[in-house]
């Protein structure tokens, strides 16, 4: 016998295979909008949002929890392009999704989501932030949410505890293997 831990490890997991399965995250969790501020963007966040130079965006950013955890699960940082800054909606405790809010107050519907993840080494920061120990590995998800016209709508940038979150998605055959 071999002890691999001392208390059971609990994490969330996140199961994807649609644009609906975002939504139900928010539901399953909560964002705790810790402040809000616009911002002039320049250098390296202008080329991460295709964004000029001086263009201004609303920034939003909290902590995410779920039920299971006192320690958050993530921390969020979002951007939000300079046509939905004027945003009413995102204050508090939400357990919506940023953009399903932005869909609703500015009448856009979200028809495409990028999405990169990657690990990363938690710096002391966020490390703090988070509750985590600095230099333990977490995940960054990285989601650009972009309208019909393929327009940038939201970039939301989570950074994650390994020991915390996990990601899972299904793939299932749409071809015929030939007999």
């Amino acid at each position: 016998s071999r002890v691999l831990a001392e208390a059971p490890v609990t994490q969330y997991t996140q199961t994807m295979s649609g644009i609906t399965d975002l939504r139900q995250y928010a539901y399953e969790t909560s964002l705790e909008i810790e402040g809000q501020a616009l911002l002039e963007v320049n250098g390296e966040l202008a080329d991460m949002l295709d964004a000029s130079a001086g263009e201004t965006w609303l920034h939003v950013w909290g902590l995410r929890y779920t039920e299971a955890h006192d320690a958050p699960i993530c921390m969020t940082d979002a951007y939000l392009a300079p046509a939905f800054r004027a945003v009413s909606g995102i204050h508090g405790r939400m357990t919506r999704a940023l953009y399903a809010v932005l869909e609703e107050e500015f009448d856009v519907q979200i028809k495409t989501v990028h999405q990169d993840i990657r690990a990363v080494v938690l710096d002391a920061a966020a490390a703090r932030r988070l509750a985590a120990e600095p230099g333990s590995a977490g995940l960054r998800l990285e989601r650009r949410y972009l309208d019909a016209r393929d327009a940038l709508v939201e970039l939301a940038v989570s950074v994650h505890p390994a020991d915390r979150f996990s990601y899972r998605e299904s793939f299932r055959r749409d071809w015929q293997v030939p007999a």
